[in-house]
């Protein structure tokens, strides 16, 4: 029986694996020390924040929870409305609209409060974010806590106390500069008040960078290397109670990011790119628009009137063009899909009814960007080149952060090569507590990192790859199976 009594799950924002190492982050690097390191573990497709940390707390796909990207058109909606998931507001809206289906899957909140356990949630993130890691925490009482932003702030006496002892919500910085006040908030909120009065289950304690840094001063770049180094300090502090503290009590401590940052180097436009082609494009529906090119590095293209010949049409304008990675449509069959050219999007685990017509991920490739990172891709954003971006299909964009600690992993500071990904940390917390895993859930338990009365796990991976062409153009999607799981390793395109 494992003593597992509580999770506190760590999250850097956007952190690349490899950019961990002891002079920079010695604190992860001190839990690796003390616990298991998934070596081969991956994010989800697309490569969004507000598409990953769903999948975090649902254990499955954008395909069953329906966060499909940072932003989608809702086409349930008349007339159509365009969503940005990092709105709160909004999300709180259309969860109360939909009858409490915002996501389409059970989270961990909801199969905790269902077994009479907690979960709270501590954020740097953008207030959409932090309402997704818990949407319905005002429904069982639950904490979740902004570090910048009231509305995605539940409850009201709680907000109230901790700005009473610790002060006011810290303003967001100026653009470009280290979130540094609201990580040492949500830390210091945590060890001195939420713990020791609360003892959730689980608490995510979630920081926001260094995602935001590296959008806006590259992955490598020094203020990026700051806040990181600074986010690793807040863990020191955790690992630290968690030495003297947390572990006697049966806390297991799980740091994780959501998906990591390739380089941008040439900016194109994927509006101007259709409107040569006839398209009359926009960013949101409108009259007069004919196809909506939703904003972001995930390609999110909905037609406004979906056909078959106008869908071929814009899959073949798309693969025509040199920023064209990898093309996904409604499947037709088991790899195809519905246009031709295009990979179905079941492959990649996003054929939701919120779906576009189209995804792509822009061309990306192996350049090495100035501070020595590999990956570089085309991109469609007013920012100039050499700063990070992500939603696609690269290898370093899929590859997270996963390490797990405590009584209930093994100790031997090893790495497992068997893969993984962010859906199998849900499943596994569900396993340890002894409770069930809801059907809605693709992620399996990691076995492999328990301790060694556990059941093992000695399947060998089976590499899956599925090709599409249209013309000069040729896509790859290269995939892992093990058992009845399956992770995606990356996605090519050329021409």
């Amino acid at each position: 029986m494992s003593n597992a009594n509580h999770f506190v799950i760590v999250s850097f924002d956007g952190l690349r694996p490899d950019l961990i190492d002891r002079r920079l982050t010695p604190n992860i690097c001190r839990l690796q020390d003390a616990g298991v390191t998934l070596a081969q573990h991956r994010t989800i497709y697309p490569s969004e924040t507000r598409s990953a940390f769903p999948s975090l707390v649902t254990g499955a796909t954008s395909s069953r929870h329906g966060m499909v990207g940072n932003k989608y058109v809702d086409r349930t909606a008349k007339p159509h409305r365009y969503i940005d998931t990092s709105d709160a507001v909004l999300l709180d809206r259309l969860n109360r609209e939909s009858g409490g289906h915002l996501m389409t899957a059970e989270t961990l909140g909801e199969v905790l409060a269902a077994n009479g356990r907690s979960l709270a949630v501590l954020a740097t993130n953008t207030p959409g974010t932090t309402r997704l890691f818990h949407h319905k925490a005002e429904a069982f009482g639950h904490v979740r806590l902004s570090g910048h932003f009231r509305e995605a702030c539940t409850p009201d006496d709680l907000l109230a106390e901790v700005e009473d002892r610790f002060g006011f919500l810290p303003e967001v910085p100026p653009k470009g500069e280290p979130d540094i006040a609201a990580q040492e908030l949500i830390t210091s909120v945590f060890l001195d008040l939420v713990w020791p009065r609360l003892r959730p289950d689980v608490t995510i304690l979630s920081y926001g960078e260094p995602d935001t840094c590296s959008h806006l001063n590259g992955t490598g770049a020094a203020k990026t290397r700051a806040v990181i180094a600074f986010c690793d300090q807040q863990l020191g502090r955790v690992i630290d109670w968690w030495e003297a503290e947390g572990r006697k009590v049966g806390v297991q401590i799980v740091i994780v990011s959501d998906h990591g940052h390739i380089t941008a180097h040439s900016r194109v436009s994927v509006g101007e790119s259709l409107r040569e082609s006839g398209f009359a494009p926009g960013t949101a529906p409108a009259a007069g628009v004919d196809v909506i090119v939703v904003p972001g590095q995930v390609g999110a293209l909905y037609l406004t009137h979906p056909a078959s010949t106008r869908l071929a049409r814009l899959v073949e304008t798309v693969t025509a063009q040199s920023w064209a990675g990898p093309v996904f449509t409604a499947p037709k069959n088991e790899v195809e899909g519905t246009a031709p050219g295009s990979l179905g999007s079941h492959l990649v685990f996003a054929d939701h009814e919120r779906a576009p017509d189209v995804y792509f991920a822009f061309r990306a490739d192996d350049s090495v960007d100035p501070f020595g990172l590999v990956g570089g891709t085309f991109y469609d954003n007013d920012r100039r080149p050499g700063l990070g971006v992500h939603g696609g299909l690269h290898p370093k964009e899929l590859a997270a952060v996963g390490i797990v600690a405590g009584s209930a992993f093994q100790s031997s500071g090893a790495a497992s090569h068997i893969p993984s990904n962010i859906c199998d940390f849900t499943p596994t917390i569900l396993h340890l507590f002894g409770i069930g895993q809801p059907a809605c859930m693709t992620g399996r338990v990691l076995f492999e990192t328990l301790d060694r009365r556990a059941p093992r796990l000695d399947l060998p991976a089976t590499p899956e790859v599925f090709e599409a062409t249209l013309g000069r153009y040729t896509q790859i999607v290269r995939r892992l199976r093990l058992g009845s799981n399956i992770y995606i390793e990356g996605g090519w395109a050329s021409s």
